[in-house]
Parts: structure tokens; sequence; C-alpha cells
């Protein structure tokens, strides 16, 4: 087996969507990148919907052929029952020719982990990563444990720049102590499982049995629940349906209670009883995360960068989530290698990319929860983003903050910005009204 090495250029902590691409993009260009995982892949993870969005973080790093070849369901769009109101996005109405996905994360994460070892990464699994010395300011130092856990360091190793991409645990902001959770009304848990054997919604917004995915193309499916929402996401091979839910409602459950809640919730819920019906759950398959929107207040310095979930979690309703991963990725890859170049300028360059990530964080904030202003939203770089974006991918955004009764704030933020208006005179919104689901209550 391969050793860590004493030293590299830069170390990556994680292995997902933000830590791989970002190794790739180093390593591609001749950069020498350590990466360590605590995990050994494949993996399970959440987070299975992905907008078509992700295809031109892919098509940069040269993964897209292989994501590809793997054969993951397409989606055509999303379609949401929020306070009874039917709301349909096609991704096609918008000029998109690639699909969203449906994708079992834990495969998708391993193709990228794997392209980022073929793009000359070294990658390390098993490994957990304690702490990291910055007390030498040139070369800080990443101590890491092997995988069964020793009480001692098993090792170190010294780098130029760490990025910390280690997800919900959030290893630097919790080193630094910058994680604020919000303890609002908007601070939410969220618990999911997998069914096997669940119709699904597709384009046409009747239900269909799995045997029917070829023919029909599916929609990830979004409704308001108790004050938050679930998902219905049908995979190859099972369906994801996660509920996300304000933190008061499961507060002191226990994991047999919150089992016995969910299959509950699940069975009385209209639309998705229905898609149900005939579904058995897989045993053992809950989870849960609370605590589930947070932000860091430092996510970059002169010789680190927190990106993905390690910088900020956002209610996934539009998800956002891996192509918030992908895009942080590219930015923070961009200010090290420049300053790998110059490091005199190598503050300049973390504050121009903390700058990006924190407008790409406050728009998703903004658009899922209208919340700016506070949280570590800045609502002027929000607004910079809104007038920046092409029209039809400005047209889907505000159509999508129609599709629940979150975005107000978001939608204000259009009209300051000035461009709500150019919604308002074309005919999407019109497309919305009058729309039905057509699900059979016996299959």
């Amino acid at each position: 087996m391969t050793q860590i090495p004493q030293q590299t250029d830069v170390v990556v902590i994680g292995g997902g969507p933000a830590g791989s691409s970002a190794a790739t993009h180093l390593a591609q260009t001749g950069v020498d990148v350590v990466l360590l995982e605590k995990a050994q892949f494949p993996r399970p993870q959440v987070g299975e919907s992905l907008i078509p969005h992700i295809w031109k973080f892919t098509d940069l790093t040269g993964v897209s052929e292989k994501i590809q070849q793997e054969g993951f369901l397409a989606k055509a769009g999303g379609i949401t029952v929020w306070n009874d109101n039917i709301r349909q996005i096609l991704f096609s109405d918008f000029g998109y020719r690639r699909p969203g996905l449906h994708v079992e994360r834990d495969v998708f994460d391993h193709i990228l982990l794997k392209h980022a070892e073929a793009s000359g990464t070294q990658v390390f699994q098993s490994i957990t990563v304690k702490a990291v010395d910055f007390s030498n300011k040139d070369w800080p130092e990443v101590h890491y444990l092997d995988k069964c856990g020793q009480d001692n360091y098993a090792g170190a190793i010294r780098c130029r720049y760490v990025i910390d991409a280690s997800g919900h645990s959030a290893l630097l902001a919790g080193q630094f102590k910058t994680r604020q959770t919000i303890s609002s009304q908007m601070n939410f848990l969220s618990l999911w499982g997998y069914f096997e054997g669940s119709h699904y919604i597709g384009v046409d917004r009747k239900s269909h049995s799995a045997a029917e995915i070829k023919s029909v193309k599916p929609v990830t499916f979004v409704m308001s629940v108790d004050g938050g929402w679930l998902w219905h996401i049908i995979l190859r091979d099972k369906t994801s349906v996660g509920l996300v839910l304000p933190t008061e409602k499961m507060r002191g459950m226990g994991r047999h209670q919150r089992e016995v809640f969910y299959k509950q919730t699940c069975a009385r819920l209209p639309y998705l009883n229905q898609l149900l019906e005939s579904a058995r759950f897989i045993e053992g398959s809950l989870q849960y995360r609370p605590d589930y929107s947070y932000y860091s207040e430092n996510i970059c310095g002169d010789n680190y960068y927190c990106i993905g979930d390690s910088a900020a979690f956002v209610d996934p309703i539009f998800s956002h989530g891996v192509q918030n991963a992908l895009y942080n990725a590219a930015v923070t890859t961009l200010a090290i290698k420049e300053s790998l170049k110059n490091k005199k300028n190598r503050s300049r360059y973390s504050q121009l990319c903390a700058n990006r990530m924190q407008q790409f964080y406050g728009f998703s904030r903004a658009l899922s929860l209208g919340d700016f202003g506070c949280h570590g939203v800045d609502s002027e770089l929000v607004k910079n983003l809104i007038k920046a974006l092409p029209p039809l991918e400005l047209a889907l955004i505000l159509v999508a903050s129609e599709m629940t009764n979150r975005s107000e704030n978001f939608r204000q933020l259009a009209r300051d910005a000035g461009v709500w208006d150019k919604l308002e005179k074309s005919d999407w919104l019109g497309k919305q009204e009058g729309l039905e689901l057509t699900l059979t209550t016996a299959f």
C-alpha cells in the first residue's frame, strides 16, 4: 500500500463531489494533490436529485462521459404540490438540452473520486483527519488517524494549502469555532429512507410503475408538509423518500420513535401514500440528520478553503447541493492555482473566492428559505448574481421561486435588481395555472 507522503502542494480533506472535483481541477494542471477520505468508497450518501447545471462543471473536469456511461435516470424537471398549488418545471422549456439526473450518490460520488485519482490525485481512504496545525503559515500541517482510530496521531502531512471538503462534519469550522447553526423558525432536520416497488410521477403528471421508467421520464416530486416539505425521488432499483421538518416536530425522539413517525407520516400524506401503496420500506435504511441549516463565518484564508457542505448547508429543496459543491471546487482551485503562481497576492485571491462562494450560498438560502440580510447572507451579493444570470436561467430560477411560499423575499430581491418585471411580462407563470396530478389509488 502506498504511504501518505510527508509533504505536498495541496491536501484535500474529503472525497465527496466538492473534494474530488477540487482535487481533479488541481491535479490536471500539474499541482501535487493528496486527498484524505475518512470512509471507504462507495459509501451511502443522500442527495440524489441533480439539476442540469452540473454538466458545465463535469465538462470542465472531463468526467461527464463517465457519468453518462453509468446510465443514471434522466429527469425532465420537477413538480411541487405546495399548499395545494401544483407547479411544474420542465428543463427543456428553459433551453436545457441535457437532463437533470436521479443518481445513487454512492455510485455517483465514487465515479468522481476515481476520476480524481485517474487525473493524478493521490487518494487515501479510511483516513480520518483530526486537526490542521496552522502555526507555520507557509506550511500548514494536517494531522490524521488511520482507520483503526487509535488515540495517537498516525501521521501528519505538510502542504501549502488545505481544502476542507469534509461535508457536514465541517472540520475547520469546528476547529475555528465559526460554525453557526440557524436556531430559528428556519431550522430544520431531515429524516429519509428507501422503498422498493414505489410508483413515481412522470413528466405527464401521472403515476407510473417502475417498469415504465424507460418510456416516461420521471420528475422530482416535492410537497409541503407540516411546516416543512418532503421529496420523492425514484432511482434505478429503489426510491428515496425524505421529510424535511422543523426541528421541534421530532425533538426528543429516539431512533425507534423516529422510524414509527416516518412510516406513519408517509402513510397518511396525500399523493405520497398513493405512490407508496404497493411499495415496501427497506428495513434499516432510515437516516436522520439534525441541525440541518448552518453556515461558517470564516470559509477562506491565506492557506485554507472550506468548500461544499463544510462551508454551509442550505435546505436542498431546489437541489442546489451538488451544483454548489462543484461551483465551490471550481472557484477555489482557480484561487489556489493563482496563489501558487503569486504568493504575495494569496490574501486577495482568497477574499475574492470567499465573496463568490458567499454569493452563491446567499442566493441559495434566499431562494430556499426567503432569508437574506442575516445568517451570513449579503443581499447585495445576491442581487449582483441575479443580474448576471443568463436570461433563460434567470427565468427558470424566478419561476422556481413561485413553486413554494418561501421565496417572497427572493422575489423582492429580484424586483430590487430590476429583473422581476421581465418575468411578469412573459408567459412562464401562465403555464403554471390549472395543473393537475392524476394518481390512481389502486395499482
